[in-house]
């Protein structure tokens, strides 16, 4: 490798593999890939493999260390602790004072929390009166913890949000008595104690184990002599750094799914649509929506957590999944896999196609559709199916042996048994994805579907085909969630409980959310926030992300596109437009087309017109859009006071109030996401911080979208 070459480097653990890539930080070339067994039975668990995976790319792609700029990984570790019972027992310190002491102390009582079956989380509490809390009172009571069984502390105060001192006193005393102990302000700054408690308590059990995880890494790393920073794949498609996971493990559950989708943000360069990563077992179904991925509240055991993760529905059905029986003809697909089932896909083996006959196999007591030859058993599965019937592109992992194929399904019943399999296992990822479209509210006119992992070319093009959408299959597919583990951002999302936020309190804990992925190593001129404010919850939200190095995040002068290829994507985008779509206007290389839309209304007896807007890249990338725009074109001088008349224009009065539309601003090279305010004060104060950094004669255009 070019000794000039600059490299950043992805770790995927998944369920039966480690992979392991490095990416041209440049180009975003892929320059290496490995993969290792996903070292569930060691003693270091899934630490080990991450350390093979690593020490074997810097060999086989002949990286040196100095060429390193960032090493991240996934990890299954916390959901596995979950999912296993791995965990330990935690005590808990509850904390209050006044009247409200006896509530407090309910609050902080956690019960033992039910897992999986047979497996629980096991609690201990005791409660102080924080009024007459001394350093020795809590070594008292973490004492009385020890010895009850706790392994770890939690400290559980009534508004601790807005004064800590009394949790942070029981963790210095419980760290002073060698046990690892966490607060509940660590890990939420939203009110609601026993949510927050509940929180800490699941967060605390992981973090004996990950804490082995993170010290092992870390000295492989820097044992390799690499200093590039060491950071952890976060369950909302973020990274945080070592030191952050091991404050905050619970923050990297279903961390796996979200390296797939961060890789189809900024691999995959998807604004708009629907990704399914396909492994062998499950495939993960999560939506895109104007280039942001969608979060929602994670949940153990039923009850919520104060805790984002991406919005991932993941079905037991995918490339390897067995096909089940009934009356000798094909009735399910999944949720067992062949490899669960101990089958090999015939898609992969080495038989003789002249051997093959139809088998007889049980698994669980259900009859699966299997063939033999002299030796074994092998599965006909999705992927086999999909060959069959020329889904799947001639380079692609899921590309398997015509010939045996062929002979397979000739003893099953032909192509039509094939056609009956992809009917099945199609049906269930379709309910999901409808129910997404809803959700979410996206155009189907808009929407793609993106495939991604080693299974994707099984099951994504027959559900395109069934759902009439289009469709592509990411490239590097099978590594694609080891790519987003390298690509994406450094984040960390600030929330606090506040009724009708002023622009003070967007603008204090917007400027904590920068201050706090820059401490993790992100590049100041690469830090992007999104601001959020739901009135009906009364919470303010800040997510800050930034690069550790400087990047363009779009394609260079080779990616540029000519004014017929966009007009092209346009058009296809705006099937329904009245007219061809029209170039508007071109800014921060971007250009941005228009088409009128005639709306029917009031069950069709009215028809409205509407002004549809597609902002596309370089790259033909499509990176905004909406059915129901407008806009206005204006300089960085002139955006502040242009923004309050046009917001004001569009702005809707009702008895609840006033209703402002989303607003984004295109500003140089960036969108600047201002959908989550709700209030034209809260708009003005950030653009106006937005604005500062550009000279008052640079262009700006102000976007809004109207859609209800």
């Amino acid at each position: 490798m070019s000794p000039d070459r600059r490299v950043r480097i992805g770790i995927d653990v998944g369920g039966t593999f480690t992979h392991a890539v490095a990416i041209d930080s440049a180009t975003l070339e892929l320059v290496g890939r490995t993969k290792v067994p996903t070292t569930h039975r060691a003693a270091e668990g899934v630490a080990r493999g991450v350390v093979e995976a690593l020490q074997r790319l810097l060999a086989d792609c002949r990286i040196a260390p100095s060429q390193v700029l960032l090493i991240a990984h996934s990890t299954t570790q916390a959901t596995n602790a979950l999912l296993e019972g791995d965990v330990a027992p935690v005590g808990i310190v509850g904390l209050g004072q006044g009247p409200s002491r006896w509530f407090a102390a309910a609050q902080t009582r956690i019960a033992p929390i039910r897992l999986a079956e047979g497996r629980q989380l096991q609690t201990f509490h005791r409660f102080l009166d924080a009024a007459h809390l001394t350093a020795e009172r809590a070594r008292q009571a973490i004492e009385q913890l020890r010895r009850d069984g706790a392994q770890v502390i939690v400290a559980a105060g009534a508004f601790s949000v807005d004064d800590p001192a009394a949790e942070q006193l029981v963790c210095d005393t419980a760290a002073a008595a060698g046990l690892p102990a966490t607060a509940t302000h660590h890990v939420s700054r939203l009110h609601g104690l026993g949510v927050r408690t509940r929180t800490a308590v699941i967060n605390a059990s992981m973090v004996p184990k990950m804490l082995q995880t993170a010290d092992m890494t870390e000295q492989a790393v820097r044992g390799a002599g690499i200093v590039a920073p060491l950071m952890i794949m976060r369950s909302d498609g973020g990274l945080m750094d070592i030191a952050g996971m091991r404050r905050r493990p619970i923050l990297t559950m279903l961390s796996g799914p979200a390296a797939g989708v961060a890789a189809a943000l900024l691999y995959a360069r998807v604004s708009d649509g629907v990704f399914i990563e396909v492994g062998g077992t499950s495939s993960d179904i999560s939506v895109i929506k104007n280039g942001r991925c969608q979060i929602r509240a994670a949940a153990v055991g039923g009850q919520k957590l104060h805790v984002s993760t991406l919005d991932v529905r993941t079905l037991g059905i995918a490339g390897g999944s067995i096909v089940t029986l009934r009356g000798g003809k094909p009735h399910a697909v999944g949720p067992r896999s062949a490899h669960i089932a101990g089958l090999r896909y015939l898609s992969f083996s080495d038989t003789d196609p002249g051997s093959i006959r139809l088998a007889s196999f049980q698994h669980e007591d259900h009859d699966v559709l299997a063939v033999a030859d002299d030796r074994e058993s092998l599965a006909l599965t999705p992927t086999c199916a999909s060959n069959l019937l020329g889904l799947v592109p001639e380079v692609d992992p899921a590309r398997g042996r015509a010939d045996a194929i062929a002979a397979g399904f000739a003893k099953a019943g032909g192509a039509s048994v094939a056609t009956h399999i992809l009917d099945l296992a199609a049906a269930p990822v379709i309910r999901v994805i409808e129910g997404l479209l809803r959700d979410y509210r996206l155009d189907p006119g808009l929407v793609r579907l993106v495939g991604g992992g080693g299974g994707a070319a099984a099951i994504v093009p027959y559900v395109a085909k069934k759902m009439g959408l289009p469709f592509e299959l990411a490239e590097n597919a099978d590594v694609i969630s080891a790519i987003g583990v390298a690509l994406a951002m450094v984040r960390d999302t600030i929330e606090r409980t506040v009724v009708s936020p002023t622009p003070e309190q967007i603008r204090t804990i917007r400027e904590e959310a920068i201050a706090s992925v820059l401490r993790m190593g992100a590049a100041a001129e690469s830090v992007e926030v999104f601001v959020e404010v739901d009135a009906q919850r009364s919470l303010l939200r800040a997510t800050a992300e930034g690069a550790t190095e400087f990047r363009q995040r779009d394609g260079g002068p080779d990616a540029a596109t000519n004014d017929r290829t966009h007009e092209s994507i346009a058009a296809a985008s705006l099937r329904k437009s009245v007219v061809p779509p029209r170039k508007m206007l071109s800014a921060g290389g971007f250009e941005i087309w228009a088409a009128d839309l005639l709306v029917r209304r009031l069950w069709g007896f009215a028809t409205e017109r509407r002004q549809a807007l597609r902002l596309i890249d370089a790259a033909g990338t499509i990176r905004w859009s909406s059915d129901h725009a407008a806009l206005h074109a204006t300089t960085v001088g002139d955006a502040e006071t242009d923004a309050a008349t046009f917001i004001e224009s569009f702005t809707r009065y009702s008895d609840a109030g006033a209703t402002i539309p989303r607003c984004f601003v295109l500003l140089g090279a960036r969108i600047v996401d201002l959908s989550g305010l709700i209030d034209l004060r809260q708009v003005l104060e950030i653009l106006r911080t937005e604005l500062s950094r550009h000279a008052a004669d640079a262009p700006c255009v102000l976007l809004l979208d109207r859609t209800s």
